[in-house]
């Protein structure tokens, strides 16, 4: 008898009990559903929440496998063991050394966030007696790629645990959160945890060991794992050429360095009609347009050098985009359809003030120069506000037109 056989048989048995919500999504994850409809008239599609789920995670892989590649590049850059010279396109980089350090650091924190998520999902079904929902696939794929290479799995398993219970369930799960999980996880792990998020240290693996280890007196060179906004924020003149931080070949979280993958995933993105191409493209005319104004008040000379927010103000406008996350949040966070503005001005409105943010908040922030999160977050809860005046708008216009029409 054949696996789907079997786990049909399965499913038929306990259909009905307390534990039937967990036999279903086994059965639904691994198999198309067997029920379809018969009656009435439908509207016939062939993408469904899985589906619609699937193609997002598809849209981010190659950021996990090039992440995977870079955490054990920087590990050995950091080290001595390569040379930075060759590059991105360098057999330096794409050498199977770095991919098992990658894969060794970066998998247990797939696997982490996925378990502790998708377990919290089958066993608030099962007490609600609900079918489990699709939609921590996406989160549980988010999660490793915001978070610091190094970051201990037993905190990740407490803020996923975090992030799903309080994030999601307690609103009614998928389709009701106001906060984006991925976020409220990045979130928790920040302001409970902020040494393992934030610093020049957490970026590059073995960074912290490696100084304790120099502070403890043994005869080793010193690392830096300073990523470009640190750098900037503390005056410090930056190692990277516009090539690195466009292909990715930096210290950051492990899905955020590459520009150029993020922005093939954000075309395939709205290529499938996943993704809004209003709210990505208004984030970043917000974050360029903030860029612009504090590139003007250093050009009209209104801030002096010794300032510590001259730094990260005098970075060019069009900068900002290649450096930090704020592209990846545009394209995988900002976008989230749960949580975002529904109508189309919405959208303008809800990223432009998306990337607006979080430039203000990255230059005024020089301790922790990298806002986005609190940004989509703090957005996250005016969508429902900005959506209302909208419509609200869009009523007036037509009681309008109506009064001028009867008149």
């Amino acid at each position: 008898m054949s696996l789907k056989s079997n786990l049909h048989t399965i499913k038929e048995k306990y259909k009905g009990t307390k534990m039937a919500p967990a036999f279903n999504a086994l059965h639904t994850f691994l198999y198309l559903p067997n029920e379809t409809t018969h009656n009435g008239t439908h509207i016939k599609a062939a993408d469904d929440l899985k589906r619609t789920m699937n193609t997002v995670i598809m849209a981010m892989v190659p950021c996990l496998i090039f992440g995977m590649f870079n955490a054990g590049y920087q590990h050995h850059l950091a080290l001595g063991v390569i040379d930075s010279a060759q590059g991105f396109l360098g057999a330096s980089f794409w050498t199977w050394d770095n991919l098992v350090i990658g894969m060794w650091k970066v998998l247990p924190l797939v696997v982490v966030s996925y378990g502790v998520g998708l377990a919290i999902e089958f066993l608030f079904a099962v007490i609600k007696g609900h079918e489990v929902e699709e939609g921590y696939l996406v989160t549980g794929m988010l999660v490793p790629l915001i978070v610091p290479i190094d970051l201990p799995l037993w905190m990740l398993a407490v803020a996923v645990a975090f992030g799903v219970v309080i994030g999601k369930e307690v609103f009614g799960g998928t389709g009701m959160n106001i906060l984006n999980p991925a976020l409220t996880i990045r979130a928790f792990l920040f302001f409970a945890y902020p040494t393992w998020m934030s610093g020049d240290k957490v970026w590059v693996h073995g960074a912290v060991e490696r100084d304790q280890a120099i502070a403890a007196g043994q005869n080793l060179d010193a690392i830096s794992g300073e990523t470009i906004l640190g750098s900037y924020a503390q005056g410090q003149e930056i190692v990277y050429s516009y090539a690195d931080m466009f292909f990715g070949i930096i210290p950051g979280s492990i899905g955020e360095t590459s520009k150029l993958l993020i922005i093939l995933g954000g075309l395939f993105l709205i290529f499938t009609k996943i993704g809004s191409w209003r709210i990505i493209l208004s984030t970043l005319v917000g974050a360029l347009s903030m860029g612009l104004i504090f590139n003007g008040v250093v050009d009209a000379g209104w801030i002096t050098s010794s300032s510590k927010f001259f730094g990260l103000m005098s970075v060019p406008f069009w900068q900002h985009l290649i450096i930090g996350s704020i592209l990846f949040g545009a394209v995988f966070m900002a976008t989230d359809p749960v949580t975002a503005a529904q109508t189309n001005k919405g959208k303008w409105i809800y990223g432009f003030l998306i990337g607006f943010i979080s430039i203000m908040i990255r230059v005024f922030n020089p301790a922790y120069p990298e806002g986005v999160f609190l940004a989509i977050l703090l957005m996250n809860v005016f969508a429902p506000t900005i959506d209302h005046y909208v419509v609200q708008g869009n009523v007036k216009k037509r009681m309008k037109r109506i009064k001028v029409k009867t008149a």
